[in-house]
């Protein structure tokens, strides 16, 4: 099993490093699963117990200069770590300017993700600065618990307003209340309300648009019968929404939602080369 990257190119680099931000901020810890082709961050906190869950996709090709790997096995040609993506963010940090930046899976005392950042220097010889994130390699048989989570089959998809207001209108809201539900339907409208004892309060926003997901698939093609009036709707977690809205750097060109009524709320940020999936479970 083996695994080693490198970046040489700035912009990617810190496009890489805000990547794994953002998944920092939503995970304490995560499953870093590295493929041929693509590198996922992967959390899934069981949605039944209440948890998030977050599946976050890249395509290496697209940040790595050079990315060479060996699975497990030949026909399982991918590795699975578990690791506190807060120390990967922190190892990239000081790597800003650097020239290149090195990942490498080593062996010291415990599995490793050694960071190698050469910095910049006034003499011939380039400072070096090394990182040693303790990893926990994942047995082959327990990855089928870190499968894409299946999207399920919503009542409304939208797309979303500006994060940027819709995180101001959230931080405002989560001072008056735990509890935020997000209604949505087909007609570009979406809702965000808090209800408590005391107050009451709504905001609207209009003409959002609505995803057209492939017709061709039987289950979702059934918009064509349904009211485009009527709000799917969701009571979640402000914080865990706020968490998303608040962390995120991955800039998406485009930012969705959708609602299964009374049992999840499904986002989904894009970037040309990063997908971004954040599950928030339904509170009864």
């Amino acid at each position: 099993m083996r695994f080693r990257a490198k970046i040489v190119d700035l912009a990617c680099l810190n496009h890489f490093s805000r990547v794994v931000n953002t998944v920092a901020r939503l995970a304490k810890t995560c499953t870093l699963r590295l493929a041929a082709d693509k590198l996922y961050f992967i959390l899934s906190d069981k949605v039944a117990n209440g948890g998030v869950s977050v599946w976050c996709e890249l395509c290496q090709g697209n940040f790595f200069d050079e990315f060479q790997m060996e699975g497990v096995a030949a026909e399982h040609n991918e590795i699975y770590l578990e690791l506190v993506p807060e120390n990967l963010s922190r190892a990239l940090k000081t790597a800003q300017n650097a020239k290149t930046v090195k990942i490498k899976l080593t062996n010291k005392h415990c599995p490793c993700l050694t960071v190698a950042v050469e910095l910049p220097s006034l003499s011939s010889t380039s400072r070096i600065v090394t990182h040693d994130i303790p990893v926990g390699v994942i047995p082959r048989r327990l990855w089928s618990d870190f499968r894409e989570p299946s999207v399920p089959d919503f009542d409304v998809s939208i797309y979303l307003p500006a994060l940027k207001t819709m995180k101001s209108v959230v931080e405002r809201m989560k001072n008056l209340s735990n509890y935020i539900v997000i209604e949505a339907n087909l007609s570009g409208e979406m809702n965000l309300k808090i209800e408590t004892d005391l107050v009451s309060v709504t905001t609207h926003f209009k003409d959002l648009g609505n995803p057209p997901w492939v017709p061709d698939d039987e289950s979702l093609s059934s918009a064509q019968g349904k009211d485009l009036e009527s709000m799917a709707e969701a009571r979640i977690d402000i914080k865990k929404l706020l968490q998303l809205l608040a962390g995120q750097q991955v800039n998406p060109t485009k930012a969705l939602c959708n609602i299964v009524s009374g049992r999840i709320v499904h986002f989904i940020l894009l970037h040309e080369d990063v997908s971004l999936q954040y599950f928030i479970p339904a509170l009864a």
